[in-house]
């Protein structure tokens, strides 16, 4: 079995690269709402995603891959940000919290304060692109090309609606800084159908940027932030009626489709073995949208909203010829949370007691515990072992929540299961 690595930090370059070779570019291919069950690579036994599935038998296939939240905003701002959502304050609806989660009824946003992935690139001389949901905030200071990012072509929240335009208007969709129409209108989805062009027109706009950026010979971070599979689904009319699992099934087998496009794609300008490709979701299909409008979780229990495992696994594949090994499987737990700390060792060379991140997650080296007084907090998990202050509280934390489950979810669950018989 291929070496267990974490290749969202696979840089080799950044361990020690040959004088004038590139930095690696970086595809993003983050999916919506999309659960660990739902391609053939984890199971799916219908098998209608050949293209993610021969992604993975060509790369790496991560089966015990977690989010950060079960929801999509926190979850995309700990993928962005690299820390957990109570620390960069995606965590709750609450005035102190800054959860972009709910469309439009919610102000906060990114603040300047948090330092994202693709800004940490920009130092590298990356040019970066997000296509689709951004879901960080939808108020002019929180815009993405603020926070790293060069290029948009999307929305700043998911695809709710329609509205009246009159209590709320409809979900804007930009161009870097030009609102260029709105979903529903200008951009449109027939909720009667599921009929809509959003994917192709996604998909083309990643083509255009790859080819841009490699007549360029600059390297890029491109974040492909699709949401196709988050209810209302959609799908364009050529994959309406395909799928053997209705409606949701027919915009999964056109993610899978584009994805094949964007890989072929690569092989047909000679860049994918300085590409690296990595495939995941932001959180665990919504089971309350289910069957029709939702995915699998699999053998996995409940979905999005909840941190079981439903809420919080999620299907994962990275895949970057001549550098992964081709039919890997990683059994260990990996996490969304180093992307960001991962470019950052990339861009500048950042050691702790001469270990990189590279090194960490690529070697599976492990830093001393005399010398993670300079990681705490943040980077805490390098350590070889757990200081006994650090394992006593999360000791009291695991047991303060196993007495939480018996004392306060369960017995309303048991009233719920079995009423009072009168």
């Amino acid at each position: 079995m291929a070496r267990p690595l974490l290749v969202a930090l696979c840089l080799c370059w950044a361990l020690g690269p040959a004088a004038g070779s590139a930095p690696p570019n970086i595809l993003l291919l983050l999916m919506d709402d999309m659960g660990w069950g739902d391609l053939g690579a984890f199971g799916e036994p219908s098998k209608e995603t050949p293209n993610l599935d021969q992604m993975a038998s060509e790369g790496m296939l991560f089966l015990d891959f977690y989010t950060a939240n079960p929801l999509c905003s926190p979850s995309r701002a700990a993928l962005l940000t690299g820390r957990l959502p109570v620390r960069n304050g995606f965590y709750t609806t609450n005035g102190h919290a800054r959860n972009a989660y709910t469309p439009q009824d919610i102000v906060g946003g990114i603040p300047d304060s948090e330092l994202l992935l693709p800004e940490l690139l920009k130092k590298a001389g990356y040019v970066n692109k997000i296509i689709g949901k951004w879901h960080l905030g939808h108020r002019p200071q929180f815009h993405p090309l603020k926070h790293g990012f060069d290029e948009w072509f999307g929305s700043p929240n998911c695809h709710f609606g329609p509205f009246d335009n009159r209590a709320l208007p409809n979900i804007p969709v930009y161009r870097d800084w030009e609102m260029i129409g709105r979903y529903y209108e200008d951009f449109k989805i027939d909720l009667k159908t599921g009929e809509a062009n959003l994917t192709q027109i996604y998909l083309q706009e990643a083509l255009d940027f790859i080819s841009k950026q490699q007549a360029s010979q600059q390297p890029f971070f491109l974040y492909w932030a699709i949401d196709a599979t988050h209810a209302p689904v959609y799908a364009s009319k050529s994959f309406l009626g395909t799928s053997q699992r209705g409606l949701y099934g027919d915009a999964v087998r056109e993610i899978d489709d584009s994805v094949g496009k964007i890989l072929r794609h690569l092989q047909k300008l000679g860049i994918t073995e300085n590409t690296f490709v990595f495939f995941t979701s932001d959180n665990g299909a919504a089971l309350i949208s289910a069957p029709k409008q939702g995915g699998s979780n699999g053998r996995f229990l409940c979905g999005k909203q909840t941190t079981f495992e439903g809420g919080m696994r999620e299907p994962a594949i990275a895949w970057w010829p001549g550098h992964i090994p081709a039919g890997g499987q990683v059994l260990n737990l990996k996490s969304i949370l180093p992307w960001a700390p991962a470019y950052d060792a990339a861009s500048q060379t950042s050691a702790h007691a001469g270990v990189t991140h590279p090194d960490v997650l690529l070697h599976s080296t492990r830093v001393p515990w005399e010398a993670c007084s300079e990681l705490w907090p943040q980077d805490v998990l390098l350590c070889s072992e757990l200081h006994p202050h650090l394992m006593l509280l999360m000791s009291e934390y695991v047991i303060a929540t196993y007495i939480s489950f018996l004392l306060v979810f369960l017995p309303s669950r048991l009233q719920h299961w079995y009423p009072e018989q009168h």
